[in-house]
């Protein structure tokens, strides 16, 4: 599973464990067919520190209520699993546009790190 991983990942600053969580996570909380894609200073392997930054893509559209639901819910399993983290997370639905500035720079920046 972590070689798997590893192959989506070829640049970032996750540890194996890290990735793993985010996957364990991703797939007890998210909806079939979600995306998890990390985002921000993480994806770039020359600096340092920084959040972990996700951006969460269902598959069809969800309504706000279900995207707080959604965020909520990921951000309380990877607490678990990680410990308490600054983590960020941004639901949209792959399937509609989104005019929201930090949802266009983290597509244009992201890298899938998880499909459920």
């Amino acid at each position: 599973m972590l070689d798997r991983l590893t192959f989506y990942t070829p640049c970032m600053r996750l540890t194996k464990a890290e990735l793993l969580a985010i996957e364990t996570a991703a797939r007890a909380v998210l909806p079939r067919g979600a995306r998890v894609m990390l985002f921000g200073s993480r994806t770039d392997d020359a600096r340092r520190g920084g959040d972990i930054d996700l951006l969460i893509e269902p598959p069809k559209p969800v309504d706000a209520s279900l995207a707080v639901d959604l965020s909520t819910r990921l951000a309380a399993r990877l607490y678990r699993l990680l410990g308490e983290r600054r983590i960020d997370i941004v639901v949209a639905a792959a399937s509609e546009a989104d005019d929201r500035l930090i949802v266009r720079e983290a597509r244009r920046q992201a890298t899938e790190l998880v499909r459920t």
